[in-house]
C-alpha cells in the first residue's frame, strides 16, 4: 500500500447507529471495488461527533480505478442514498497520506 485515504466524518451523534450501519455496509463494497479497507471508526470517548474511515491503495492509478468502480456499483450507490436519507453525515473531509516505513503494523511489546 502506498497511499491511504483518511476520511474524517462529522456525524450526527443522534444518528450514531445509522453511521455504524453505513460504515458496516462498506465492508464488502470497498474491497470488491479495489480498495483495501483498513476500517471505519466511531467515536468512543471524548468528542461524540467525529468518525473515521481509512482505505488504502497500491497507487494513484488503483485509486482512480476504484473511484470508477464505486461510482458504478449499485450497493455503493444504495449506501450513499442511505446516508443522505438518514442524514447521519453532516460533513466529510478526505486527506491522502502515505505510511512512514517501519511505523505501520508494529506490534505492542509484551510486558
Amino acid at each position: 500500500m502506498t497511499m491511504t485515504c483518511v476520511i474524517r466524518y462529522q456525524i450526527d451523534p443522534f444518528q450514531r447507529d445509522a453511521f455504524a450501519q453505513y460504515a458496516e455496509n462498506w465492508g464488502k463494497v470497498i474491497p470488491r471495488c479495489g480498495g483495501h479497507l483498513i476500517g471505519y471508526f466511531l467515536p468512543y470517548e471524548g468528542t461524540n461527533d467525529i468518525g473515521w474511515g481509512l482505505i488504502a491503495f497500491d497507487s494513484l492509478a488503483s485509486y482512480e480505478r476504484y473511484k470508477e468502480r464505486i461510482t458504478a456499483d449499485p450497493d455503493a450507490q444504495a449506501n450513499f442514498t442511505f446516508a443522505r436519507e438518514k442524514r447521519c453525515i453532516l460533513r466529510e473531509e478526505r486527506t491522502f497520506v502515505q505510511v512512514v516505513d517501519g511505523t505501520f503494523g508494529v506490534p505492542a511489546a509484551r510486558s
